[in-house]
Order: structure tokens, then sequence, then C-alpha cells
């Protein structure tokens, strides 16, 4: 009797690396994406928001 090569669990395992590659790719784009935000977050103030709403204010009242 020969050895019979069993590769089933070769497709199991190149599917978990590919998986947990995705992962680590959308975990540090996430983390990008929030550092990103946070800083982007720090340029509005209330004045800008004030002046956004007293303009909307402002068209309302031509309608």
């Amino acid at each position: 009797m020969g050895i019979k090569y069993d590769e089933t669990a070769q497709g199991s395992a190149e599917l978990i690396l590919i998986f947990g590659g995705v992962i680590i790719i959308v975990l540090f784009a996430a983390l990008w994406y929030k550092n990103y935000l946070i800083s982007a977050g720090n340029e509005i103030s209330k004045t800008d928001v004030q002046t956004v709403t007293n303009s909307i204010q402002s068209l309302k009242s031509k309608f």
C-alpha cells in the first residue's frame, strides 16, 4: 500500500491565511481612518456651525 497524500486541509489553511490578511488590512485601515476623522473634527468650530445655521435661516425667509 502506498501512502495517500491528503491535501484537503491545504485549501482550508490557504483560506485562513487569506482571511487573516484581509482582517489585518481592514484593521489597519480602520485605525488610520479613525485618526483621520479625529484630526478633521478639530477643524470644525462652533462659529462655522453658527455661520451655516444663519445662512440656512436667511434662505428660509426667501422661500
